[in-house]
């Protein structure tokens, strides 16, 4: 009997599988911050006024904040945010419901975060286990616990990069040297060809455009909501108009929605192709 091929779906998270950014949900609001808007608004400030880097900057900013408040920043504090975080319609069930399809297709679907989003926010989240690898935005931590400096800020340019890390199997964000280490193509894990990128802002146009290019799957999703008050369209129309995406669909994860039915499509042709 033939093994099931190896096939991953990778998401972006904020925007995505959730709403809005992470840290508007219950961190900013914990700290006193109602409107998101003038934090957002310091964090491209502080970028600019340093030349320097958003994802960096916002990272940096939420600790300030927190210190400001008198909070101290944890893991354990941050997975507690994330434990609130609410999730698109049908975000939970998803999974395994993608999963068994795949196997009526002799595939072995695996599922990957690649995100600007902060990991120990992603960790408290209800899905959390149903990724084989989330790579995020993480802080390291002092001998108290407390985050004291970003161990990882992932920007929209180095996604990229983790797309290559699902594609030759390297599980970690440190091992720079079998990134870079040449591997035949045909003993890959997983091929491009047989990638799904999920993503909805701009920040995932370099990865979209790059699974497109080696012969994967991009899939623009955007939250209802927001297309209700006309917030996403002029966004969606230039992702397609850029050709940078196959699909458009809205962020709606239940049974017999158009994401559903797309991503079942795309899966059932990598079988066919591969059979």
């Amino acid at each position: 009997m033939t093994a099931p091929l190896r096939t991953a779906i990778v998401y972006d998270f904020d925007g995505t599988l959730a709403p809005r950014n992470l840290p508007e949900h219950t961190f900013l609001p914990a700290l006193g911050i109602a409107e998101p808007e003038t934090f957002w608004a310091d964090v491209k400030e502080e970028a600019r006024a340093a030349d320097g880097c958003e994802i960096l900057a916002y990272m940096h900013r939420m600790l300030e904040v927190a210190k400001a408040a008198g909070v101290g920043v944890t893991r354990e504090v941050l997975q507690a945010h994330g434990r609130g975080v609410p999730l698109f319609a049908g975000v939970e069930e998803w999974f395994a419901e993608i999963d068994a399809y795949g196997r009526e297709k002799g595939l072995a679907i695996e599922h990957y975060v690649i995100s600007s989003g902060i990991l120990e926010i992603i960790e408290g989240c209800r899905i959390y286990p149903r990724f084989r690898k989330v790579f995020a935005s993480a802080y390291a931590y002092d001998e108290a616990g407390r985050a004291k400096w970003p161990a990882s800020a992932i920007n929209y340019t180095n996604k990229t990069q983790f797309l290559f890390r699902i594609n030759k199997g390297i599980d970690n964000v440190w091992d720079n040297s079998a990134i870079n280490a040449w591997q035949p193509k045909r003993e890959r894990p997983i091929p491009f060809s047989r990638m799904v990128f999920l993503g909805d802002g701009d920040t995932d146009i370099p990865s979209m455009k790059m699974v497109r290019q080696k012969g994967g799957q991009a899939v623009a999703v955007f939250d209802p909501d927001l297309f209700e008050q006309r917030k996403s369209q002029g966004r969606l129309e230039r992702l397609i108009a850029e050709d940078r995406v196959d699909y458009v669909a809205a962020a709606d994860y239940t049974s017999g929605s158009l994401l559903r039915v797309v991503v079942r499509g795309i899966l059932g042709r990598m079988a066919l192709r591969a059979g």
